[in-house]
């Protein structure tokens, strides 16, 4: 006890222990963009789009899952029984099936694509969102056979397929293995045109690598989020390889946009109505029906008291109206 606490009187010497913490762990974020301390709950409110400076922050793909599909229409998750496996016994730092197990644990994830088959404003839909803090995204055998089997499952059912990238390329684990799911998911959509079935692509931040340069960027209609940061190599390597500056922005969403790369760039709070819409141009008013009603009961006519006119006392006005039905299924695509 010091000289200080000694002096004072007994009746006001406080506790010197540690004190409680009264503001629970996690209740604030700060925002990386503009700096900004922001309330978590608003912010989750808010689909983790900072109110400030409309900044997109990354979020997992369940969550991205959660907030796109209509939580009325069941999902059914595609391809869940699919595990990695260290096939080639990879081992740099560290080995790859440790790797792996680390992922896992920090994601609840098996793997780093999640497909699933739900509706969106009532409409049918196949989705895929990967999950970037997984091994940051990447592609080995594992996402390219759930994405093929998800585009497989939107051909089979003639429903549009959506796909959420954020990851950082190929998976260099797994070697050559992790590039032929480049080939392998760019076939899987080949199809998809051949079948008329709508794809859209959305780019989040990061898209960057093998992914960028095979399923990314390969759909109907291509979307970014704002800010996002979308290309091949990244900016320090290319900088370095070509020896030049780049402009300011390079490889943003925003200037993919401007030199004609994507096809537009739509606020995460604004995503699930745009897709809704693009889907309903693209692949018809097709919409999730309710049950049919009952028919409805209708009484018999009753006897005409006079017997009708056989069809060849029916005059010029009925050899027209049977011209008019042949000219009629002639022009019909369906009878052709």
């Amino acid at each position: 006890m010091s000289w200080f606490q000694k002096l004072m009187p007994r009746r006001i010497r406080t506790d010197a222990g540690p004190r409680s913490r009264s503001v629970p762990e996690g209740l604030w974020t700060k925002c990386e963009s503009c700096q900004g301390i922001l309330y978590r709950p608003d912010l989750e409110r808010n689909l983790e789009v900072c109110p400030k400076c409309g900044a997109h922050m990354r979020i997992s793909a369940r969550q991205r899952l959660r907030l796109f599909l209509d939580e009325s229409c069941e999902a059914v998750e595609i391809g869940a029984e699919l595990q990695p496996s260290d096939f080639l016994r990879f081992r740099d730092s560290k080995r790859y099936r440790d790797r792996l197990n680390q992922a896992q644990k920090a994601t609840g994830e098996n793997d780093a694509l999640v497909a699933m088959r739900g509706a969106v404003h009532q409409r049918p839909v196949v989705v895929c969102a990967f999950e970037f803090g997984f091994m940051g995204g990447s592609m080995g055998t594992i996402v390219g056979e759930r994405f093929c089997r998800a585009a497989e499952e939107a051909r089979a059912n003639d429903i549009p397929l959506v796909c959420f990238s954020a990851s950082g390329g190929a998976r260099m684990q797994e070697a050559l293995f992790s590039l032929m799911q480049m080939a392998k998911t760019s076939a899987a959509i080949s199809r998809l045109n051949e079948a008329r079935v709508p794809y859209i692509s959305v780019l989040t931040d990061p898209t960057m690598g093998g992914v960028s340069a095979s399923l990314a960027t390969l759909g109907d209609v291509i979307i970014a989020e704002p800010g996002a940061l979308i290309g091949f190599a990244g900016p320090r390597v290319i900088e370095q390889t070509v020896r030049e500056t780049l402009p300011e922005g390079f490889q943003r969403a925003e200037f993919l946009l401007d030199h004609g790369a994507i096809d537009m760039i739509v606020d995460r709070r604004d995503m699930r109505d745009e897709i809704a819409s693009l889907m309903g141009k693209l692949g018809g008013d097709v919409s999730v029906a309710p049950a049919p009603a009952p028919a409805a009961t209708v009484d018999p006519e009753p006897e005409s008291a006079e017997p009708e006119a056989p069809a060849e006392e029916a005059g010029p006005a009925g050899a027209a109206g049977d011209q008019a039905g042949e000219s009629q299924d002639e022009g019909d695509p369906r009878n052709a």
